[in-house]
């Protein structure tokens, strides 16, 4: 029977196929999670010894080309020589190697002992320089880093394209992981190590494994950094950061005042800004009037070292200007804390004890394998001496052995019969020149095989016993402590003895006067400069509505059409003059589209009580206190009522305060003058008041005043006894059009 065809349309040619649907999940498995656990693995968060692999890898090929004692050799040699353990590029080694350098200062207790110019970590400008003219090998403590390399301490891998080994890490003989500073951004983690002080560290664990419960802050008290600078302690937040690996502190720069200059010079800044970070800053501040007690602002760091030059000018307190400084710039910084660290291959956040806990339980494996390294050495050296003791008995034996045995091939199986030994004995026997055949050589033989076997009695009794292992452990911390020098260098100063930064210390205070416009443009001018020329510049229609005259330290607050309130200081307003238009409040003040600022008021204490008028004919009466903050609020919603907009403003009013509100009616004008006092003070400043003005149909208030400002010719005529009230009708000369204007 024949195949039946398929019958299906082919697909026209140049048709795009259709992509096969897969889940997402499928994708993120097979494409995202590789690559994440890659970057977090193998490249971004350091291991118990304390470097990511990329440290690893160039301070091994260092040890493996001589480094350790040899003479230094050129950068651009080390850097290629990297290049078969690390697939990355030259620069991204050179980078590497740039901040292990002694000469980069980027860590307490560097790796590499350089020759050049290597940059300096807190200069973003000061480039280094190109490997060719650089030269370096591995510093003296780096005998710490690979003093059980050859020993079986650690494991080690195939590299990259499976011709070289390399380890796994480095038996580093003290807590590096808590001695280097390290950062690293993985994929959906980071990392972040501040240095320690190499001393405080090895007596901090020695004395965590001589007591697990031994408190920590006594021994290691703060972190250390290599540009120096003020440590803010705060014993509760250090605490918390040794006990969860989780947290910040603050840094702050050195500095002395020198009185005969007139200047500041600032000696050690925080480890985690730059010089010109901090520069910058201070110029920007300089430029935008914040400052006006500094002249020059320069680096003058030299060969012997980091140097900002600050010039002052005449009067000024040097100690506040640097408070200010402290608070407005770099030079006090916050360090954040991660101790995030890879433990067998898995990220974990560790406090400095669990960190410590970790480090002595992968020590103690390192150590053990050591020991048991160094026995089979001595168990295999010995096993030979037994071999030549056994020949040394009857040595005239054993050469007659050789002398009768006609192939080469057959002197070892012969020895091994003669006397009943093993090859490898054979073959060690074999080898020994006639010359050594004395009684000399014999009696030192026979002595070092005792000296052996004391010492494998002595190795086997340190593997039985966990104790002496830690023993060899703190044995190896202490000689660290003697053999490498390591003053502290970041002071600490307890957070009681910092004064806290006052902002209104630091702000002159003088008398100002400021304007409102319709428009929302606002004045702040000193009473000289308003002498000088009081002519207001004004866009075409536009006109004051609010004047008053107060100081530069007092609060503003802002009323706006969309009942939202923006609270200001007037320092935070540069001084004017009134030949400008001023600043655009919309603006300035980051308003919402179509927002304009109403009325302004000078809270002062936020004592009084505030009225607002609405065209409904209703007046709120509210505590200005619903306007204090805690925290420094901008912006504050619901600042008054929304179900009718507002015709006047009022503050500060007190009960017999009388207010005047004008509205319309069918018979024409009306006017009501009534006591502040009626109005009860409601608990939400958004409320919606009571009705005062008596309204009909769609007539509404117009405009309201204070009764000494109406200009009504009979004043009792429009008082009312009580609210709501109708008003009286506005007589002839009372009318708009014939009241005098100012």
């Amino acid at each position: 029977m024949a195949k039946k065809k398929d019958t299906a349309p082919a697909r026209p040619s140049g048709t795009p196929l259709e992509p096969t649907p897969q889940p997402i999940t499928d994708t993120l498995r097979k494409n995202y999670m590789p690559y994440a656990m890659s970057v977090i693995v193998s490249r971004a968060i350091p291991e118990i010894d304390g470097f990511k692999p990329s440290h690893r890898k160039l301070l091994y090929t260092m040890y493996e080309m001589g480094l350790l004692r040899g003479n230094r050799t050129k950068s651009a040699n080390i850097v290629g020589q990297t290049m078969k353990l690390n697939p990355h590029g030259d620069s991204a080694i050179y980078e590497t190697m740039v901040r292990l350098t002694r000469g980069n200062e980027a860590l307490l207790t560097p790796f590499v002992d350089s020759k050049g110019n290597f940059g300096k970590v807190y200069s973003r400008d000061m480039a280094y320089a190109a490997s060719r003219y650089t030269e370096a090998k591995l510093d003296s403590i780096c005998q710490e880093l690979f003093r059980d390399i050859d020993a079986d301490a650690v494991d080690f891998v195939d590299n990259y394209d499976g011709e070289l080994k390399e380890p796994t890490l480095l038996p580093t003989t003290f807590p590096n992981i808590l001695v280097s500073a390290n950062t690293g951004i993985a994929v959906g983690m980071a990392s972040s190590f501040c240095g320690f002080n190499l001393h405080e560290v090895c007596r901090t664990a020695i004395a965590c494994i001589k007591d697990p419960e031994h408190d920590i802050l006594s021994t290691l008290p703060a972190p250390d950094f290599p540009t120096g600078g003020e440590i803010i302690f705060d014993e509760a937040e250090m605490r918390k950061i040794y006990e969860t690996g989780r947290g910040s502190f603050k840094v702050r720069a050195k500095w002395e005042y020198i009185k005969k200059e007139n200047l500041i010079e600032i000696t050690e800044i925080p480890y985690t800004t730059t010089i010109e970070a901090i520069i910058d800053k201070i110029a920007d501040l300089v430029k935008g009037g914040k400052i006006r007690e500094i002249a020059d602002v320069r680096d003058e760091t030299d060969l012997k070292g980091l140097k900002i030059a600050i010039d002052l000018k005449r009067g000024t307190d040097p100690d506040k200007l640097m408070d200010r400084l402290f608070h407005q710039t770099p030079l006090m910084d916050s360090c954040s804390c991660n101790f995030n660290v890879l433990i067998s291959g898995m990220p974990r956040v560790l406090g400095v004890r669990g960190i410590l806990e970790e480090w002595t339980a992968w020590r103690t494996e390192s150590v053990r394998r050591r020991v048991f390294f160094d026995l089979n050495k001595k168990k295999d050296k010995l096993h030979l001496l037994l071999g030549l003791k056994t020949i040394l008995l009857d040595i005239d034996r054993a050469i007659r052995i050789i002398r009768e045995t006609e192939e080469d091939a057959e002197v070892i199986p012969n020895l091994m019969i003669g006397f009943g030994i093993d090859e490898k004995q054979a073959d060690f026997i074999a080898e020994i020149r006639l010359r050594n055949i004395n009684k000399e050589y014999i009696l030192k033989r026979t002595q070092e095989t005792e000296e052996l076997q004391k010492e494998i009695e002595r190795l086997e009794g340190i593997l039985a016993s966990r104790t002496k292992l830690r023993g060899l452990i703190i044995k190896e911390l202490e000689n660290v402590i003697k053999k490498y020098p390591a003053p502290r260098r970041a002071e600490i100063v307890y957070a009681e003895e910092v004064k806290t930064f006052d902002e209104d210390d630091h702000i002159e205070d003088y008398p100002v006067l400021i304007f409102l416009t319709q428009e929302g443009y606002f004045k702040k001018i000193t009473p000289a400069s308003w002498r000088m020329s009081s002519e207001h510049k004004l866009k075409d229609g536009d006109t004051v509505c609010w004047e008053t005259e107060t100081t530069n330290k007092q609060e503003i607050i802002f009323f706006t059409n969309m009942q939202q309130a923006y609270k200001a200081h007037l320092y935070d307003f540069d001084d004017t003059k009134a030949s400008v238009l001023g600043d655009y409040l919309p603006q300035k003040l980051g308003m919402d589209e179509g927002e304009t600022s109403v009325y302004a008021v000078l809270p002062g204490d936020y004592k009084g009580s505030m009225v607002i008028v609405f065209e409904n004919g209703k007046a709120a009466r509210f505590s200005l206190e619903s306007f204090e903050t805690k925290t420094n609020r901008r912006r504050l919603t619901g600042a008054y009522s929304d179900k009718s907009p507002a015709v006047a403003f009022f503050y500060p009013v007190d009960e017999d305060t009388e207010l005047t509100a004008f509205s319309t009616s069918s018979q024409g004008r009306r006017a009501l003058t009534f006591r502040a006092g009626m109005l009860d003070i409601k608990a939400t400043r958004s409320t919606q008041g009571v009705q005062v003005v008596v309204l009909r149909g769609k007539h509404t208030v117009t405009r309201a005043c204070l009764a000494s400002e109406a200009g009504l010719s009979d004043e009792a005529r429009y008082r009312c006894r009580s609210i709501p009230a109708l008003g009286a009708l506005l007589k002839d000369e009372d009318l708009p059009e014939q009241q005098m204007t100012l």
